[in-house]
């Protein structure tokens, strides 16, 4: 009897050891389609659903191959995104109300869709007219989402960190571009403590790095590379860095309390000849260790315990974009097999 007892409690000694360690991760994922390889949409939404362990999938349109693929499925939702193009006309609300009747309600409630992203980086464009159509358009989707009665899909745009105006180190220091702060910022910041949607934000520490800050980047270092001595607190990596610079740029504004998603971030596996920390290795280290990092619940250093949505762009290797780095963002090659792993892999 004796031996059986602390046979249990052994056993439940190494449970309590792995467990924490063989939890599934979960992340999100960028699925562009800018190549002339990539399997049917079926195929992919069948591979994600089955093999993976992703649970958010964004797409840089509203593709109704792919809207339709991801019909019935449950545990994974999506952002589907409007063009740059057609921000302007559907600043319009009877505009934005034909495009939802024609490419979103026909998919709804079979579908699951959290999010429509309008745009994609639109202040970085310097577009003075898609700039000022911008909180419009949000706007007039919303109310036509509220017309037509659907409830829990939120209206948001996605930015690169082109938003804040010179240095964000340390990253109490975050403020938004001069000239945009209560034109642009604070009423989009308005606009999602009023709706509670969040504030989209594109960091990528790959196009931030030097030679001397590659592991702060991958997430490699366990030294304090930043000390910020406004706050006292350090910083070990440069995701943590990026995300509570904008942190602060929206507390300065008054909205610290709106929600911040990850819309885009990853690192190459493969570059221009003699390009700096990339590579395979890289790249797998960078992933891999922001999908531990953001299902931690760690949190930042100003905005401890929280876990931020987030996904990883890509999901594939796309090959008919412009440069050999821009082509190799992906976690998956065509034919479905890993480029590296990042253990988001089921079993």
């Amino acid at each position: 009897m004796r031996a059986h007892v602390l046979h249990l409690l052994l056993f439940q000694i190494v449970l309590t050891l792995i467990l924490p360690f063989s939890a599934a991760y979960h992340i999100g994922v960028n699925y562009g389609t800018v190549a002339n390889n990539l399997p049917p949409p079926h195929q992919v939404v069948n591979f994600i659903k089955t093999k993976t362990n992703i649970n958010h999938v964004k797409i840089f349109d509203a593709n109704p191959d792919i809207l339709a693929a991801f019909s019935g499925i449950t545990g994974i939702s999506l952002t589907v995104t409007i063009p740059n193009s057609d921000i302007v006309s559907l600043s319009k609300l009877p505009n934005a109300r034909s495009w939802l009747s024609n490419h979103l309600l026909p998919f709804l409630p079979a579908t699951s869709i959290r999010y429509i992203a309008v745009g994609n980086e639109i202040i970085a464009t310097s577009d003075k007219t898609l700039i000022a159509h911008l909180l419009p358009t949000m706007e007039s989707l919303t109310l036509a989402l509220h017309l037509a009665n659907v409830t829990g899909i939120l209206v948001s745009t996605p930015h690169s960190l082109g938003i804040l105006s010179g240095s964000s180190e340390p990253p109490s220091s975050g403020t938004f571009r001069r000239g945009y702060v209560k034109t642009i910022f604070a009423p989009i910041l308005d606009f999602h403590n009023r709706t509670k949607s969040p504030f989209m934000v594109n960091p990528y520490p790959y196009f931030g790095f030097g030679p001397e800050t590659l592991n702060y980047a991958l997430f490699n270092s366990s030294d304090v590379v930043v000390f910020d001595p406004v706050t006292k607190m350090n910083y070990t990596n440069m995701f943590d860095a990026q995300l509570d610079a904008v942190y602060s740029a929206m507390k300065r504004v008054g909205y610290g309390d709106v929600d911040i998603v990850v819309a885009e971030t990853g690192w190459p596996s493969a570059g221009e000849p003699n390009q700096t920390g990339v590579g395979l290795e890289y790249a797998e280290a960078y992933n891999r260790n922001l999908i531990k990092h953001v299902n931690s619940g760690k949190g930042t250093p100003l905005m401890p315990n929280r876990v931020f949505e987030t996904c990883i762009f890509a999901l594939f290797n796309e090959n008919l974009k412009p440069s050999v780095s821009e082509q190799n963002f992906g976690l998956f090659k065509p034919d479905f097999t890993s480029v590296y792993d990042v253990g988001i892999m089921k079993n």
